[in-house]
């Protein structure tokens, strides 16, 4: 009955789903002009002539892309209060993220029109795909157990709010949705992750729970903690009708084995998410790899071809882009975000209809459990290691040490060493984790009580190493550059094993 209901609801809407499949450029284009109009009797209208804009050509010409520092003092004036600077009105909630090369957090406006016309619309169309590709799932006659992050909303100023996306999300979900959704408001928002997850283990663990949504890396360590009050051998001996888990945040891949043995079902299914502060871009409407990017969601893209970065005047539409090429996202938004580069880069799988993967980010990184650490962070860490234990530091690049079913994640740091430190890599290793906090708000969310990630190891390689494994790529000398930060472990345990180590930081 509830399945039929949601198919009777979900029709027109998966009809115009149909209609942006098949006419693409027209709602793209509607998009454009809808945010223009709204955007013209504001102050960033008024400072770029908005009212006068007819044409994509003449909104490129009239507006810059602009990452988030030029954005700043923008969004600084929306924070103290003003209002009409980038969107209609006030704007009183702020997603905050991991930060840039000038500060610790961003702080991403989310309007009224962005919930109604993003945040809140893309679940609810994962809602209406997985009706429609299983008509007989049983997920919508239990629960749903989110898991968000672990910052509660702050006031700042007389009506700002920040905090996580999630704790927005959860503070203007409408009643109805609170039906289906556990756990309990007041543990949604516990501030401390470790005593979250114990509550949300005390009141879920009876509960009929059918679906999971969230960061895989983050959901890992609370199931974990679920197995070990129960018992259990595995999540289907804890919730038997669990069949979906809608995820997003970082890169599923090295998850998908450990999640295979936790939930040892067939009947399981994987629904990726793209889902940021910025907006909701994505749903693997398939269930596979490949995501649709949702054209009418108050968003209007561009995408710049990352072989292009420096010249943002090669920024093309929608119907420019081609299958294979990595491009830069730029977005405009009921947000009030005018063609802002917000970092990720992807690959289009397919143009009919459009079809995606995320493929990386727009500078070195590493996300693999939602901490975000960007080249920026990492070399002033290292800055700060290096002053506080007297060492210094030659070469040296980071990667990942995946989760496995028994063990947290961490990163492993490969480091060249010209002087070395005052007590060894393990003092190392604890001043790059006490810095990494510093600038780094997800990092020190992810670190706190080593809820996600275990402290990072630090692991020396002796003088010539990173010579010898760039001269054996080719890679000597010139304009090449060792790779300081990768999401993956490819660059370190090619290191590791010119040096005989073996992968891992046991080596």
């Amino acid at each position: 009955m509830i399945n039929r209901i949601i198919a009777a609801l979900s029709a027109g809407r998966l009809r115009e789903v149909e209609r942006f499949r098949r006419r693409p450029a027209e709602v793209q284009g509607e998009q454009l002009e809808r945010l223009l109009a709204k955007g013209a009797a504001t102050a960033f209208g008024r400072d770029h002539g908005l009212w006068n804009v007819k044409t994509p050509g003449e909104f490129q010409a009239r507006v810059p892309v602009r990452g988030y520092e030029e954005f700043f003092p923008y969004i600084e004036r929306t924070r103290r209060g003003e209002r009409d600077v980038l969107w209609p009105g006030e704007t009183r909630w702020f997603a905050r993220s991991s930060g840039t090369t000038g500060s610790k957090s961003k702080y991403i406006p989310v309007t009224g029109d962005s919930l109604a016309d993003c945040h809140m619309r893309g679940p609810k169309d994962c809602i209406a795909f997985n009706v429609e590709r299983y008509p007989r799932t049983g997920v919508w006659g239990g629960k749903t157990l989110t898991l968000g992050g672990s910052r509660r909303m702050e006031r700042e100023g007389e009506n700002a709010l920040t905090g996580d996306l999630s704790a927005i999300l959860i503070e203007n979900m409408p009643a109805i949705g609170r039906r289906w959704r556990v756990p309990r408001k007041e543990t949604a928002l516990l501030p401390d992750f470790e005593h979250k997850v114990e509550r949300i283990c005390a009141e879920c663990e009876g509960e009929d729970v059918r679906s999971l949504a969230g960061v895989p890396s983050w959901n890992l360590v609370m199931l974990r903690r679920l197995l070990d009050r129960t018992g259990a051998a595995n999540l289907s001996e804890v919730w038997p009708r669990l069949e979906l888990f809608i995820h997003g945040g970082v890169n599923f891949a090295p998850y998908r084995d450990v999640y295979r043995q936790l939930i040892p079902s067939e009947g399981m299914h994987y629904m990726e998410t793209y889902n940021a502060s910025e907006g909701f871009f994505g749903i693997a409407d398939e269930f596979g790899e490949d995501m649709l990017l949702m054209l009418d969601y108050g968003m209007y893209y561009e995408f710049l071809p990352l072989a292009r970065l420096d010249d943002p005047s090669c920024a093309v539409p929608l119907e420019g882009v081609r299958e294979g090429v990595n491009y830069a996202i730029i977005i405009t938004n009921s947000g009030g975000l005018w063609r802002y580069m917000i970092g990720d880069t992807v690959v289009f799988t397919s143009t009919d209809p459009y079809r995606i993967r995320i493929s990386g980010r727009t500078r070195q990184y590493m996300n693999a459990f939602g901490e975000e650490i960007i080249v920026d962070n990492a070399e002033r860490a290292v800055r700060v290691a290096c002053r506080e234990t007297g060492a210094e530091v030659t070469e040296y690049t980071a990667a990942p040490v995946f989760m496995e079913i028994d063990s947290k994640g961490a990163h492993q740091w490969v480091v060249e060493f010209g002087r070395e430190p005052r007590g060894g890599a393990d003092a190392f290793a604890a001043a790059l984790d006490r810095a990494l906090t510093g600038v780094n708000s997800d990092y020190e969310a992810k670190r706190w009580r080593n809820t996600t990630l275990m402290p990072p190891v630090v692991t020396a390689v002796p003088p010539g190493t990173f010579m010898r494994w760039m001269a054996a790529r080719e890679k000597a000398g010139g304009q090449n550059k060792v790779p300081r930060l990768a999401n993956d472990r490819r660059y370190v345990d090619d290191i590791l094993s010119i040096v005989g180590r073996r992968p891992g930081p046991e080596g």
